[in-house]
């Protein structure tokens, strides 16, 4: 168990934690102009999380990567996956970055949104996504968090899909899982009203660096290493009605994920561009892992679980939905 030390007050973590909640853009226009030639490039309209999740569309957008393509993307601001799969069935928006696969897997089962993957975002890596407790907490290993509250951002969805793999494997039982805003999960740690938190990056630092806490287990702990987490995700309509535009999207996320997987400075370097994590915070955060190529088998993992705990009433074979 892991413990940072206290590096400044609670005032501070409210400030920086409120200041990475980005305001929800409006996605307006409707789906003649999404992919309107621009300057002779194909637009793309983007709905994208303030997440690290994001690393490889803003370094794809500020290295030229999208322009050498041919085409025009218009990044929107969301604060949750959720929120945009609204605006992707209307095609208000034509891809979504860093989407919440257990989301958008489920709107897909029950007809909401025919889905298809472009490209994937990340992967989970180790302490990409921490349990945290206070540092005079009396929960001491995993099997302390039975019945205790324990927050996560969405109820039902990844992260307690996840981390209900790791207590399995450690034999242990399930907490009381409350919902909680990321940037909001320090706060609530602070004042009791959750006895831990399920926490990813960038958030999982800022809280870790603001407050005197200790790592009580990696939510990446085996059995779920390595499992994919978000990815691009689009409508069928989309892709069936702009397939070279989508093929050239690909190819430039593609480039810009070798980019961030084979140097994470990259990574460190963008994040504050597009959140208000600050320089020396990115410099600290566990990043996740981009993979360059998408993989069905590897997501297979993640409707299988989904299956496996009720989220889907059948396993969802990702193959048939990648986008080629």
């Amino acid at each position: 168990m892991a413990l940072r030390p206290l590096r400044s007050g609670s005032g501070k973590l409210a400030a920086v934690l409120a200041a990475l909640t980005l305001a929800v853009a409006a996605c307006s226009g409707d789906s003649s102009d999404s992919s309107s030639s621009n300057g002779g490039r194909e637009r793309i309209n983007v709905a994208a999380l303030p997440l690290i999740d994001c690393a490889a569309l803003y370094i794809a957008r500020d290295r030229g990567l999208f322009e050498k393509e041919g085409l025009d993307v218009r990044v929107q601001q969301v604060q949750t996956s959720l929120q945009a799969l609204p605006a992707l069935a209307k095609g208000q928006v034509d891809v979504v970055a860093s989407a919440n696969y257990v989301t958008y897997f489920q709107a897909h089962e029950k007809g909401t949104l025919d889905v298809r993957i472009v490209a994937e975002s990340i992967r989970a890596a180790p302490h990409m996504m921490d349990v945290l407790v206070p540092k005079d907490s009396d929960i001491r290993t995993v099997a302390d968090l039975k019945g205790q509250k324990l927050a996560v951002n969405v109820l039902n969805n990844v992260q307690s899909l996840t981390f209900n793999e790791v207590l399995e494997t450690a034999g242990a039982g399930r907490p009381d899982y409350r919902q909680v805003a990321f940037p909001q999960m320090g706060a609530a740690l602070e004042k009791g009203q959750v006895d831990a938190v399920h926490v990813v990056e960038p958030f999982d630092s800022v809280i870790q660096d603001e407050l005197e806490v200790r790592v009580l287990i990696d939510g990446a702990s085996p059995p779920v290493e390595s499992i994919p987490l978000s990815g691009y995700l689009t409508s069928k309509k989309y892709a069936t009605e702009n397939p070279e535009t989508l093929v050239a999207f690909q190819r430039a996320i593609k480039a810009a994920a070798q980019i961030a997987a084979e140097d994470p400075s990259a990574v460190r370097a963008v994040v504050p561009t597009y959140t208000k994590v600050t320089a020396d915070q990115a410099k600290s955060v566990d990043l996740p892992s981009f993979p360059p190529v998408m993989d069905a088998t590897q997501i297979a993992r993640l409707t299988e679980l989904m299956q496996k705990q009720g989220l889907l009433k059948k396993a969802i074979d990702p193959a048939t939905l990648l986008v080629k």
